[in-house]
């Protein structure tokens, strides 16, 4: 979820991976990697980084990132294999 959201950001902002990574001191090679999701706990100053180079705040990406994929939100109540009548 976080890749995601980094990604949207960047994306909305209409700059390259290139140019977020050098404005947030960090090398393209981590911010691709993270967001393609290859590195799924980035160091933490990493993510501070990305946050304050994207204009996002440290709370919004972790609530982003706590929030229920689309996935889990459809999923059924019932987990017991039964069919639903």
């Amino acid at each position: 979820m976080l890749a995601a959201r980094l990604t949207q950001a960047r994306r909305a902002s209409g700059r390259s991976a290139e140019a977020v990574a050098r404005g947030a001191g960090i090398s393209v090679d981590t911010v691709r990697s993270i967001e393609k999701g290859r590195t799924s706990t980035p160091e933490f100053f990493t993510v501070a980084a990305l946050a304050a180079e994207l204009g996002l705040s440290l709370d919004e990406l972790y609530a982003f990132a706590q929030a229920p994929s689309p996935s889990e939100l459809h999923a059924p109540d019932d987990t017991s294999g039964r069919a639903f009548t």
